[in-house]
């Protein structure tokens, strides 16, 4: 382990559960990558760009639930503003599965 975190600091990420709305190709994006809208309940509906094209089709994206940061600040990538931080496993060539909940929960839900 690089750093050990507090519970508080802990407690400064906001990890809540969505559902992908819609997904397409970010063309302008040097590395293959999606521009994804995600439903987050009552926290809103917010966009991420995401590097999962090896192991998911946009055209399979919508209706699945992720879990995601939404309180990074807004970055630019390729010209689309990522309001979020989509959390997935990064395997060992950089490949990306998605976490999500087991089961289908309640969108705007709390991690922690």
């Amino acid at each position: 382990m690089e750093h050990t975190l507090t519970w508080d600091d802990f407690m400064k990420i906001d990890m809540r559960v969505g559902t992908i709305i819609s997904a397409e190709v970010l063309t302008e994006a040097r590395n293959p990558a999606y521009k994804i809208v995600i439903d987050f309940g009552n926290v809103g509906i917010r966009r991420s760009s995401a590097q999962i094209t090896k192991f998911y089709q946009s055209r399979d994206l919508a209706g699945k639930q992720v879990i995601a940061v939404v309180n990074f600040p807004p970055k630019n990538i390729a010209g689309f503003q990522s309001e979020c931080l989509i959390l997935g496993v990064m395997g060992k060539d950089r490949e990306v599965t998605l976490l999500q909940p087991e089961r289908e929960t309640e969108n705007g839900l709390r991690i922690g």
